[in-house]
């Protein structure tokens, strides 16, 4: 029997015993391949993109139209591909009921405008699950094309790779956002199932509106207090409570955040340096690193106020005056010396993210491809797993609606701010109910929000399968607890009441052996590779 499978079943044994604490504390000093694991999965890598509804990447999976010049670059659907809930299938391509049908975006049109995607627009434009309101609550025009593309999508001959990993890997066609709202809610709801600061009070933090609520749940794009680029301008949040991170300190399993331009350290070739160094994209040059999206900044116990750097490569993953908190570039220095995290989050250049506005699905494909291809051609491919999703769906439209799971019924008297809830009508996202046996109220997360992607790229993924049970980020903060024993988070974290994530892997089989090299410029296949034979 393997060795690590030997562990295992020590493991186990001692759990069964109540010997937790002593299991826990031997695996401190461990490399990440060894700390005893529920399933064979060692290391979790969650890419973590930038608002994109389900529908508007996938809204016609499988089957895609040559581009405007005659070009294909997805050219061919699996016999056995299963049926997705998508425009095309629910009959919405052509009698749509916002008052307009959705038309496809050619790859020569990647660069788009950025739609509302505010809390209280996107419960307007769902209408009470009507899905009516796209165009009136949330759409932008585009500059480019002329009109309102809120309703509009691509397909496979623009964002190719992430239709050949689902072909060639997994997806699930029911996985929402935890909550409404744009990026902050997301980036906090991914690593601690929970955007509520504070269990005092009732108040609504305003993100980006001026405000005095000083508890309450996160709804807007407030930056993190503390780190050395926050705009000074936007209001500044601290979570209370706990983070994936806390619970991966505790138990001494090493895990990393990594995000695009947090080494302040660098100069790109541009010239730019610190909190402003920038990229160019073909949406043209932008910051590579954006506060509001820095998950575990908004957290004193997982902080890096000025970015610090690891002491050294060696210690990627574990704790030191990094806290744990990296440039992306070191996700690939990790990988590259072996000492890959246990759990790494990772957040790709903004003018990679695939944003609508000042990014795109073509630079957003070069980020992905050449980040999965590392993996699969690393030694820790045979034990990972990838999960790939956005934070929000940028207002773009999704004909599904999700379980409400927490209702909410905020109003707020201003006028137009963004931060009440309108899902049933104004301050109506139904009557919420106590969180925790002290009878909390966590007002202000009505959710589940917009219907997103999820791409589980795996050897122990299921063969071009789509996982059609309900599931949100917090689903992904369970996957790793169990996948690692380390508990709940608590605080009412939806981890307690999240959908599981292991219907998507096979665990009962050996991995596949082989792996899916793409072309990081267009997406396209281009060879599967037998790992045994290096």
């Amino acid at each position: 029997m393997n060795p690590k499978h030997l562990r295992g079943l020590a493991v186990v044994a001692l759990m069964a015993c109540g010997l937790v604490m002593t299991a826990t504390s031997s695996v401190r000093a461990q490399d990440a391949d060894d700390f005893p694991t529920a399933t064979p999965i060692k290391h979790v890598v969650v890419i973590f993109q930038e608002n994109v509804s389900f529908d508007h990447y996938f809204g016609t999976y499988p089957h895609a139209k040559a581009n405007n010049d005659g070009t294909t670059f997805f050219d061919h659907v699996k016999d056995d591909t299963p049926r997705a809930n998508t425009l095309e299938s629910s009959g919405l391509l052509t009698n749509n009921p916002n008052g307009a049908n959705p038309v496809r975006i050619d790859r020569s049109f990647a660069v788009t405008c950025d739609n509302d995607h505010a809390y209280t627009q996107e419960q307007a434009a769902f209408h009470g699950g009507l899905m009516d309101m796209f165009v009136a609550q949330v759409g932008c025009t585009d500059a480019h094309l002329g009109k309102t593309v809120v309703l509009d999508y691509f397909d496979g001959n623009t964002v190719t790779a992430e239709w050949n990993y689902a072909q060639h890997f997994a997806m699930s066609d029911n996985f929402f956002g935890t909550t409404f709202g744009p990026s902050t809610p997301g980036a906090m709801n991914v690593i601690s199932g929970n955007t509520f600061e504070g269990n005092t009070t009732n108040a609504i933090l305003q993100g980006d509106i001026a405000g005095n609520a000083s508890a309450g749940a996160v709804v807007g794009d407030a930056d993190p207090s503390g780190d050395t680029c926050s705009n000074p301008k936007r209001q500044q949040v601290t979570m209370t409570g706990k983070n994936i991170g806390d619970l991966l300190n505790a138990a001494g399993i090493t895990w990393g955040s990594f995000m695009g331009g947090f080494n302040l350290g660098l100069t790109n070739s541009n010239g730019t340096t610190a909190c402003g160094r920038s990229s160019a994209g073909l949406a043209g040059t932008t910051g590579d690193y954006i506060p509001h999206h820095a998950w575990f900044q908004y957290w004193t116990s997982t902080l890096n106020a000025a970015h610090t750097r690891p002491s050294s490569p060696a210690m990627i993953g574990k704790s030191d005056a990094a806290n744990h908190e990296y440039d992306v570039n070191d996700f690939f220095t990790a990988l590259a010396n072996g000492n890959l995290p246990a759990v790494s989050y990772l957040k790709a250049p903004a003018f990679e993210d695939g944003h609508g506005g000042y990014s795109d699905p073509l630079d957003e494909q070069t980020f992905l491809v050449n980040t999965i291809n590392a993996i699969e051609q690393s030694n820790e491919w045979k034990e990972t797993a990838i999960f790939i999703t956005y934070d929000d769906s940028d207002g773009w439209y999704d004909h599904v609606m999700g379980p409400i799971v927490r209702q909410s019924n905020v109003t707020d008297p201003k006028p137009g701010n963004s931060d009440s809830d309108a899902l049933l009508g104004p301050g109506n996202c139904g009557t919420p109910a106590p969180v925790d046996p002290a009878g909390d109220i966590q007002n202000g997360r009505c959710g589940f929000g917009p219907r997103l992607p999820l791409i589980v790229v795996s050897p122990y993924a299921k063969h071009n399968y789509i996982d059609h049970r309900v599931t949100d980020f917090s689903s992904i903060v369970r996957f790793i607890e169990d996948n690692f024993n380390l508990g709940r988070i608590g605080n009412g974290s939806n981890d307690a009441i999240a959908g599981r994530l292991n219907g998507i892997f096979d665990f009962d089989d050996a991995p596949a052996k082989d792996t899916l090299i793409l072309d990081p410029g267009t997406g396209q296949i281009v060879k599967t590779h037998d790992h045994d034979k290096d």
